[in-house]
């Protein structure tokens, strides 16, 4: 398969992905700034390809903030030998590299959000840019995707799957069996919620088969969820038939989620949290306190939580200030042949 590069797309490649072996090399994001005048931004891209088979798009570090899905990658990337593979393998252990080497959920050449940047423009930012290359040029390259995220610094999840799972279509089936090779505990039905500028919504554009996932958070690497991700990430693989492998070690059981609003912090404060990631909460019950440490003679606020369902996800922070997220809160859904 020859790599079919957009001609209006200003951002190169420098390994040639209908190539088949092993290829590591650079998406060259060229942007003239004071750091990097006239030389590039390099984006690591690494192509394993051999035999008859799918081309997977493995991507790490949308959010540069956020690690397990990062070194799970590049260890996949020393382990993987080409004779294991039957088809095609690209790997982007740090899309958005810049933000990865500074830690930051945002790129610090311009300070946007990958995530939300799609479709891109290929006139824009470096971050526009490299979504409009990687919805243009990479993802018409891929039978299947997957992205894997955090929680990053700022909060923190409860492993799950983000999926559009439509059982009348084929895209969606694809997805929900592929969902099911990850097998985390929960299955997050992506709906009319989900961000039309994200990588999922690119791949759904471009009708491809994706899964993102969502695997802790804190921003350090958690190394049981490093583990947990790696063996997800291969069992996917086998699933695909790009690697030979056994399904025994599927999981026998996720539940099926939606996400309601997120539940924010009313104001200032120091955030005395009484709930863990996948926790069962009901209206009214008690969730914490939110004290006011500039101002102890002000009473403390109690917190009690506004909706039922499942704990997602939940703030990493001690102080919040109002709007910060407190926790997105999940409530049980059915999706034919999830279990």
């Amino acid at each position: 398969m020859m790599t079919k590069q957009q001609s209006n797309s200003r951002v190169q490649i420098n390994i040639d992905l209908s190539k088949r072996g092993r290829q590591i090399g650079d998406i060259k994001l060229k942007w003239s700034d004071n750091r990097q005048p006239l030389g590039y931004y390099p984006v690591p891209i690494i192509c394993l390809s051999n035999g008859s088979g799918p081309t997977i798009l493995l991507t790490g570090g949308v959010h540069g903030d956020e690690f397990e899905g990062p070194v799970a990658l590049m260890r996949l990337i020393q382990k993987l030998s080409l004779d294991d593979i039957h088809g095609r393998v690209i790997i982007l252990p740090a899309l958005n590299a810049a933000a990865v080497q500074a830690s930051s959920r945002v790129s610090p050449v311009d300070l946007l959000n990958l995530n939300r940047a799609f479709p891109g423009d290929a006139d824009g930012s470096p971050t526009q840019m490299m979504a409009h290359f990687v919805e243009t040029v990479l993802l018409p390259e891929c039978d299947v995707v997957i992205d894997l995220h955090t929680g990053g610094k700022a909060s923190i999840f409860a492993p799950c799957v983000l999926a559009q799972v439509d059982s009348n279509t084929s895209l969606g089936k694809a997805n929900l069996a592929l969902a099911k090779a990850f097998a985390t505990p929960y299955l997050w039905v992506a709906g009319i919620k989900n961000d039309n500028r994200s990588l999922s919504a690119a791949a759904a554009r471009q009708q491809i088969s994706m899964i993102a996932a969502e695997l802790g958070g804190g921003g350090g690497c958690d190394p049981s969820m490093a583990n947990f991700t790696e063996t997800a990430v291969m069992r996917c693989l086998s699933h695909l038939g790009i690697v030979a492998g056994s399904d025994d070690q599927y999981c026998s059981k996720m539940e099926c989620i939606n996400l309601t609003e997120a539940w924010v912090s009313p104001a200032v404060g120091l955030l005395d949290r009484h709930f863990h990631i996948g926790d069962k909460v009901v209206v009214g019950q008690f969730a914490g306190w939110l004290h006011f440490v500039n101002e102890p003679e002000r009473p403390s606020l109690e917190l009690k939580f506004n909706t039922s369902g499942i704990i997602l996800a939940h703030s990493n922070r001690g102080m919040v200030e109002r709007g910060d997220l407190i926790a997105n809160i999940a409530t049980s859904c059915s999706v034919e042949g999830i279990n």
